[in-house]
């Protein structure tokens, strides 16, 4: 699910003096051991843009081995969490991190993959790094009760008044026309939302292992576990939209 594995960034000033990290990553020594030794100086801070496995778990022995401080939220539900990262400062949403005298972090809140997801927004370079709110190649999982579809789709719609110019994403390359991307993948949701509605009303009424298939036709068989969870998410923004009911295990259409 981590496609070609976990981004780990390291920011600063060119000139110096110290560095933070952003995401260092599920927990390996190896790993670690690749960040310090391509950190240019001493690294003063490590961002986490949300506590899933794959992304902080490293922080405590990268601070162990740094002395850093740990920046970022806690997890809110444990399930599929790093539960142990304890951050020493919880971020805000707006709140502006100096790395150096001419780096600049902007923390800007993006729930929906996760309830604690923050992305930080490098000011001078108009560049967002992204954890698993945009990913490369791929669409994102959304998990409820901690990922949130509603909630995920309005943070992609937050991120077009930024006037962003590159994506820096937690999995994957660099992504160019941030605005471009955005819209893409909202419309991706929404035409998934669409074909969640429409076979529900074809259906009368379906527990979510029969809509699956259906509603996922254009996805492997192998990838339908995964699959399932984003289903459940949409089904949840139609009933939190008064366009769908859940009742003794099965899903039924609103009419509008």
């Amino acid at each position: 699910m981590t496609g070609p594995g976990t981004n780990t960034y390291i920011v600063g000033d060119p000139n110096g003096p110290t560095w933070c990290v952003i995401d260092p990553g599920p927990e390996s020594a190896t790993h670690v051991e690749a960040i310090l030794a391509a950190a240019p100086g001493p690294i003063e801070s490590i961002l986490v843009t949300h506590t899933h496995r794959d992304h902080s778990p490293a922080a405590a022995a990268l601070r162990a081995r740094t002395g850093a401080r740990l920046l970022g939220m806690k997890a809110r539900h444990p399930d599929r969490q790093d539960t142990q990262f304890e951050p020493d400062q919880t971020l805000v949403h707006g709140e502006r991190l100096p790395i150096g005298a001419r780096t600049t972090l902007r923390v800007v809140h993006t729930p929906g993959h996760a309830s604690n997801h923050l992305c930080y927004l490098l000011e001078e370079e108009a560049t967002l790094f992204t954890g698993d709110h945009v990913m490369q190649g791929s669409t994102v999982v959304i998990d409820p009760p901690d990922g949130d579809m509603a909630a995920y789709l309005a943070s992609l719609e937050g991120l077009l008044d930024e006037g962003l110019e590159w994506l820096a994403p937690g999995h994957g390359f660099l992504i160019a026309r941030p605005a471009d991307e955005i819209r893409r993948l909202v419309r991706h949701r929404l035409a998934r939302e669409a074909k969640v509605a429409a076979t529900l009303r074809a259906s009368g009424a379906a527990s979510l292992d029969a809509l699956l298939p259906r509603v996922y036709d254009d996805v492997p068989e192998r990838m339908h576990p995964v699959a399932r969870r984003s289903l459940l998410a949409h089904l949840l923004k139609l009933a939190s939209d008064g366009r769908a009911r859940e009742a003794g295990g099965e899903w039924h259409a609103v009419a509008d």
